[in-house]
């Protein structure tokens, strides 16, 4: 039997349907600039819903820094109807997973329920997202939390690193901020600060509303325009792009620690460039996967390390190429040693089309498995249109992937993997030890140049 709101939602909107999506994708834009995007997966009986903002830690000011994050813990500490408690006893009497996540470019809320609930979840939370009542005694308890998930943040090297090396690759511009911010910002950063950020972000043109599981397009579209009422754009919308990235830099974080956690990264391609594909496959070649050069060479042949390997980052307008190992002192230069040469040997020769072969099969089987779930079709759906990247069927990115040439590698590693051209980030208990060995890798990194 149809579900009478959902025959209700067939009426138009006003707005426009763009075309061209993958099949049981569809795209409105709402006449205020809020995007809404959908696709249907009728095999399954819940939707995972998320509300998608353009902004993260990026297009903070160093004033603001970690405003975003401290914000989207805000939104759950009640609304002009609802308390903190009250959001949520609504989320798990509708039987709901609901969480929030900031990043470098976005923010979002994001929840998966059983279909029948979806019109008091979305109102639930639209009004979580547009309308915080940010009461001040909430406010200054969410402080203390955000500030101990800091300090937890400073006890994890191994996470911390990858904030190190983003400093020592992108310096001042505002892609090298962490996306936690500064305990200082957000020990003291007051209520009309906070307010004022939300109203020039959280507006119609930066918000993409995605869905996806057992949903038809128009009935969220329509829960879109009815309950969703976003300010019109007020010059928020704009990419920081302060500050050019700097020369490659060494970057020491001093810490007693029991393993010298290390990076090497550089600049790599952004989020729309069509060589994503081929990235992908040279860094599952390089350190991506438990066949990598990196991982058999580091830990499964020398034992040298438990924790090694590569990855990538793609942003709106550039992105990174990293690699990572947590190893102990007396091993910190053998493995930097074996780090440069793999590097240098990516950047001169290349790979093998064996490489090749089964690079391109590890990373097809990530990308279908990565999309049997609800929320990671929601999330790609959403980052696709937030970000305006093209979306494609899996059929057609899977093509993108086969049709990858070994040349096309080659010449991706000569651009990218050049150790010259890296930077250096470490947290560890001696500078000298780590600078010494970082020159395996680049002599450049030994002197700091």
């Amino acid at each position: 039997m149809t579900d009478p709101t959902l025959a209700a939602s067939s009426t138009p909107l006003p707005g426009s349907v763009r075309t061209a999506l993958p099949e049981g994708v569809e795209l409105t834009e709402l006449d205020s600039g809020l995007r809404v995007v959908t696709e249907a997966v009728p095999s399954v009986r819940s939707v995972a819903l998320g509300m998608w903002v353009r902004t993260g830690s990026r297009d903070e000011t160093p004033a603001e820094a970690g405003v975003s994050h401290f914000l989207e813990h805000l939104l759950f500490k009640g609304t002009e109807r609802h308390s903190a408690i009250e959001i949520s006893e609504l989320f798990d009497g509708m039987g709901a997973a609901a969480n929030a996540a900031t990043g470098k470019e976005t923010t979002h809320l994001h929840t998966r329920f059983l279909d029948e609930h979806t019109e008091p979840a979305f109102d639930l939370m639209a009004e979580m997202l547009l309308a915080p009542a940010l009461p001040p005694d909430e406010i200054d308890s969410e402080r203390e939390v955000v500030l101990e998930e800091i300090a937890m943040y400073e006890d994890e090297p191994q996470d911390r690193v990858h904030d190190v090396l983003a400093e020592a690759i992108y310096g001042d511009h505002p892609l090298g901020r962490r996306v936690l911010g500064r305990a200082d910002v957000i020990g003291t950063i007051p209520v009309p600060r906070i307010a004022g950020y939300h109203n020039q972000r959280y507006t119609a043109p930066n918000i993409v509303v995605a869905a996806a599981g057992h949903v038809e397009h128009g009935r969220i579209a329509e829960l879109s325009e009815r309950l969703l009422s976003a300010p019109a754009a007020n010059g928020g919308g704009e990419l920081d792009g302060a500050g050019e990235a700097p020369p490659q830099r060494f970057r020491f974080y001093e810490k007693e620690t029991e393993q010298y956690h290390i990076c090497f990264g550089g600049p790599g391609i952004s989020r729309a460039d069509e060589r994503r594909y081929a990235l992908g496959i040279l860094d599952a070649i390089f350190g991506g996967s438990v066949s990598s050069r990196l991982f058999r060479e580091v830990r499964e042949k020398r034992g040298l390390a438990y924790s090694v390997g590569s990855y990538t980052e793609q942003f709106v307008d550039r992105g990174t190429i990293a690699m990572y190992v947590g190893t102990r002192a007396e091993n910190v230069a053998e493995a930097c040693e074996i780090i440069g040469r793999e590097l240098a040997q990516l950047h001169s020769d290349g790979v093998s089309f064996e490489e090749m072969r089964r690079a391109k099969e590890h990373v097809k089987g990530r990308m279908v498995l990565g999309l049997e779930s609800t929320g990671a079709r929601m999330t790609r759906i959403a980052r696709g249109i937030l970000l305006d990247v093209p979306l494609y069927s899996l059929d057609e990115m899977l093509e993108r992937v086969d049709a990858v040439e070994l040349d096309e590698l080659g010449e991706l590693a000569q651009e990218l993997y050049d150790p010259a051209g890296l930077a250096a980030a470490c947290v560890g208990p001696d500078e000298a030890c780590f600078r010494s060995a970082a020159g395996h890798v680049s002599a450049q990194l030994a002197t700091g140049g």
